[in-house]
């Protein structure tokens, strides 16, 4: 059992990354091109369809089989473990930033530059290093 749930995670968490990657870079394309309302429209509905069709279901799914995993492996003597959930739980928190730059946006009342998102998207890649380096190193 343990080796489904750990490929279950493992799809998860790509799927949940790939949302974490590519929905900053369509705020940075909604932001420089807030001027062309034909490109905004479709730009709102992709960002809504994929934070809400893609990013929540994969982020519960990172999250419950994560929850599982760690369960089966253990907490206690684990610095690793605290420190990788630690990780996590500042990636939930940087997603519900997204939800609340995507409502901004869908209501036409952002102000971040495309630069800002530029930097904003850096955030993910910084975490998932982190985190993979916890699994991976286990190095405390």
């Amino acid at each position: 059992m343990y080796e489904w749930v750990l490929w279950f995670h493992v799809i998860s968490f790509i799927s949940w990354f790939a949302v974490l990657f590519y929905l900053p870079r369509l705020f940075v394309y909604h932001a420089e091109n807030i001027d062309n309302s034909g490109f905004v429209e479709v730009v709102k509905i992709q960002e809504f369809k994929l934070l809400k069709y893609i990013g929540v279901p994969s982020m519960w799914a990172t999250v419950i089989s994560g929850a599982y995993l760690s369960y089966l492996y253990g907490f206690s003597g684990n610095g690793w473990l605290h420190t990788k959930i630690t990780l996590v739980v500042l990636l939930i928190i940087y997603f519900y930033s997204m939800e609340k730059y995507r409502k901004e946006f869908a209501e036409d009342r952002c102000i971040k530059s495309g630069k800002f998102f530029r930097m904003y998207n850096e955030i993910p890649t910084v975490l998932m290093l982190l985190i993979v380096g916890m699994v991976v190193l286990k190095p405390f």
